[in-house]
C-alpha cells in the first residue's frame, strides 16, 4: 500500500512539473512596423484646450454647467477641421455625440468610443488649478487628462493626421462620445439606440478600460498591455432593519446599528464563490507563463492549485481577488441622528461588482442566505448585469492587440476582466467583439490619480494614444 502511494505521489509530481515546463509564453502578435510621424505639438495643445473646458457631471443635473460642455463641442471644428471636412457630425440626447468616417466599405465597422464629461474636484487639494492645462516637466495636468479626454483627443487628432494624408479607412468607422458616463447618462444609450435603428452592427467596438501596466500581476516584470473582454456587472445594495428606539440609557441586547454590524461581518466573512470565467483565465493562462517557476506551477495547474488563488484572494483581496469573484465592499450606514437616542430604523449600503458568472438576482440570492436575519431587509437599488464576454480568437481581437503590440513594443497583451463599469456595456446586444483599452502607458500613481487629486498625463502618454489610433484605424 505504502508503494502504491508513493507512486501516485509521483505521478502526480511528474505531472505538475511536466505541466509547469511545458507552460511556455505564447507568440504575441508583434509585426514589423514603421515610425508614425504626426504633430505631436498639435496633439498636445487640443488636449490641453480641452481640459480647459469643466465638463463636470453631477448626479444632480441643476450643479453642471451646460455651457462649458458647449464650449468644448464648438472648439472641435477648430481642433480637427479635417474630421469635420469629411466625417458626417450628428448631436442626439443627452450630449451625445457622433461622426461616421466613409470608408471604401459601410459594412462591418469600426466604432471608437470616449467619454469627455468628468468627475467633479476638490481644488483646494490640487498642487495646480485643475483646468487651466498646465504643461511642466512635459506632463499635462488637468482633470480629464487619463479619464477620458485623452482619449477622445486620440481618437479625434489620429483621425485628422489621416485624413490630412488622403487616407480613406476600408470600411466605415463611428465614433461615439458621451457627455455623461461619469453618472450614467443615456448618451451612449441613445447611439446604440441609433446603431439598432439603423441597422449597424459594428464589427469592433473600442472604449475605455485596460492600459499598459507594470508589476500588476505576480513574478511578470514586463509591462502588459490588457485590452478588457468583459466587464463585471454592479449593484449597490440597501440594508435595512427597523425598531421600536428608544433612550440610549436602556437598550435592548441588539440596536438597529448592532444587528446590521452583524450582517455586514457575515457577509464579509463568507465571501463569494471564486469562478474562474473567461476573461481571468484567458489572462492567468497568458500572463502566468511569463511569471517565476513557482507561479508558473500554479496557473499552469489551476485544475489542482486553484484553491492557492482562492485563499490569497480570500486573505489579500486587492485587483486578483476582484478577477475571482463578485465582491462587496460596505461604503455608507446611518442610524439615529442623535447620540443618546436608540434609531427606530438603521440602514447600510454595498457596493457590489459582479463576476460574469454570477447575475443581480443570484447575488441578492446570496446575500439573503448569508445574512440570515429576517429583520434585515436587503434589496437592490442601481444595478447593471455584467456585459457579455467578446470573443478573442477572431480578426477584431487580432486587430485590437496588434495596434497595442505595435505602439508598445516588448510588452505582453493580454485579455483580461475590466471590474469598472463603461459605457461599452450598452453594446451587449450590438457586438460580442468590443474590447476595453485605455490607450496609455500608467504607473501605479498615474493610475492613483484617476478620479482623484492631482490628475495628469505625460505628454509621451498623451502622443502615444494618438499613435495607438493612427495604428488602429489604419487596419480598420
Amino acid at each position: 500500500m505504502l508503494y502504491c502511494i508513493l507512486g501516485l505521489v509521483g505521478v502526480f509530481l511528474a505531472v505538475v512539473l511536466i505541466r509547469t515546463l511545458l507552460f511556455k509564453p505564447k507568440a504575441q502578435p508583434v509585426e514589423a512596423c514603421d515610425p508614425v510621424e504626426f504633430d505631436r505639438d498639435g496633439a498636445v495643445r487640443n488636449l490641453a484646450e480641452l481640459v480647459k473646458c469643466k465638463t463636470i457631471s453631477y448626479n444632480d443635473p441643476a450643479m453642471e454647467d451646460e455651457a462649458e460642455f458647449e464650449k468644448l463641442i464648438a472648439l472641435l471644428p477648430e481642433l480637427y477641421p479635417n474630421v469635420f471636412s469629411v466625417c458626417s457630425f450628428d448631436r442626439l440626447p443627452d450630449r451625445a455625440l457622433l461622426f461616421r468616417w466613409p470608408g471604401k466599405n459601410a459594412s462591418d465597422p469600426a466604432v471608437m468610443m470616449a467619454h469627455y464629461d468628468v468627475v467633479p474636484v476638490d481644488e483646494a487639494n490640487w498642487e495646480k488649478p485643475p483646468f487651466a492645462a498646465i504643461i511642466e516637466d512635459d506632463v499635462l495636468w488637468g482633470r480629464g487628462t487619463l479619464d477620458t479626454k485623452v482619449t477622445f483627443n486620440g481618437v479625434l487628432t489620429a483621425a485628422n493626421h489621416l485624413i490630412g494624408k488622403g487616407f480613406q479607412p476600408e470600411h466605415d468607422i463611428y465614433f461615439a462620445f458621451s457627455g455623461g458616463e461619469e453618472v450614467n447618462g443615456k448618451g451612449a444609450v441613445n447611439i446604440v439606440n441609433y446603431f439598432m435603428e439603423k441597422g449597424i452592427e459594428p464589427a469592433m467596438v473600442v472604449d475605455e478600460g485596460g492600459a499598459v501596466v507594470e508589476n500588476v500581476f505576480p513574478g511578470v516584470k514586463a509591462p502588459c498591455g490588457l485590452i478588457g473582454i468583459a466587464e463585471k456587472g454592479m449593484i449597490n445594495v440597501c440594508y435595512r432593519t427597523k425598531s421600536s428606539g428608544g433612550h440610549a440609557s436602556a437598550p435592548k441586547p441588539h440596536t438597529p446599528v448592532g444587528i446590521l454590524s452583524k450582517a455586514c461581518c457575515r457577509v464579509e466573512d463568507h465571501p463569494f464563490k471564486m469562478r474562474l470565467t473567461k476573461p481571468a483565465a484567458e489572462m492567468f493562462d497568458t500572463l502566468g507563463r511569463h511569471s517565476t517557476f513557482l507561479y508558473r506551477m500554479i496557473f499552469a495547474n489551476l485544475w489542482c492549485f486553484g484553491w492557492v488563488l482562492d485563499l490569497l484572494g480570500r486573505l489579500s483581496g486587492g485587483e486578483i481577488n476582484a478577477l475571482l469573484r463578485t465582491t462587496v465592499a460596505f461604503t455608507q450606514m446611518e442610524g439615529s441622528p442623535a447620540r443618546n437616542v436608540i434609531s427606530t430604523e438603521a440602514s447600510m449600503v454595498s457596493n457590489i461588482r459582479l463576476n460574469p458568472a454570477d447575475s443581480v438576482d443570484s447575488a441578492l440570492a446570496y446575500l439573503r442566505k448569508t445574512v440570515k436575519d429576517d429583520n434585515v431587509q436587503i434589496t437592490a437599488l442601481e444595478s447593471c448585469e455584467p456585459s457579455p464576454v467578446s470573443q478573442t480568437g477572431c480578426s477584431a481581437w487580432d486587430t485590437v492587440a496588434a495596434a497595442v503590440a505595435q505602439t508598445w513594443p516588448g510588452c505582453i497583451v493580454s485579455p483580461y476582466l475590466m471590474v469598472q463599469c463603461s459605457d461599452s456595456r450598452h453594446y451587449r446586444d450590438l457586438s460580442d467583439h468590443v474590447y476595453r483599452f485605455s490607450a496609455m502607458d500608467l504607473t501605479a500613481q498615474e493610475r492613483a490619480s484617476i478620479h482623484g487629486n492631482n490628475e495628469r498625463i505625460r505628454l509621451e502618454t498623451a502622443c502615444k494614444a494618438v499613435e495607438f489610433y493612427i495604428r488602429l484605424m489604419d487596419k480598420c
